[in-house]
């Protein structure tokens, strides 16, 4: 268990919901009875990235989702490990997801973050937007076995997608739909 000080220690925003009973933990997330509230909650911290490419387009990752028996178009995200900032996480989450490189942890900016389930998730993600080149996305290296592919769309061609119902996960559409209204 993370000590109450670690940086990916996910730390829920309902610390009045009491008495808190575990019901199963593993070890990517726990389930409890917060106050007869029931929660899912991961482990660790968790990061996404927002990665923008020429302020023109949008790098998506294809993930493998044996759960729904689908392969899905979200953003590249994953959990904090132990010893890690959430900004060296999402560092790290976007060389393994999309296999593009980035040195300067400064140009990770962090973004407002959002509730994935208001009623059953009471943790909220660590959000990161960076700006890449065009070259940089080209350059990329390969990324690990969950991942089917590695993409960039324009700002129009994600519009077409997120109304045809091709983006669905709730996360990467509400930080795409976010960036791409403001």
């Amino acid at each position: 268990m993370p000590a109450i000080n670690d940086p990916r220690q996910a730390t829920p925003q309902c610390p009045r919901l009491r008495p808190v009973k575990t019901l199963h933990r593993n070890p990517w997330f726990t389930v409890r009875n917060r106050g007869g509230y029931f929660t899912v909650e991961y482990n660790d911290s968790q990061v996404a990235i927002l990665p923008i490419v020429d302020d023109r387009a949008i790098v998506m990752v294809r993930v493998k989702r044996p759960v729904i028996n689908d392969v899905t178009l979200e953003l590249p995200a994953g959990g904090v490990k132990a010893g890690e900032t959430p900004r060296v996480a999402a560092r790290r989450e976007l060389a393994e997801e999309a296999g593009i490189i980035v040195q300067s942890l400064r140009r990770f900016r962090s973004m407002p973050s959002l509730a994935i389930s208001s009623t059953r998730y009471p943790v909220l993600p660590h959000l990161f937007c960076i700006n890449l080149t065009e070259k940089e996305f080209r350059q990329r290296r390969l990324h690990d076995a969950e991942i089917v592919g590695v993409e960039c769309f324009r700002y129009a061609e994600l519009k077409k997608r997120i109304a045809r119902g091709e983006i669905y996960v709730s996360l990467p559409l509400a930080i795409i739909g976010r960036f791409l209204l403001a």
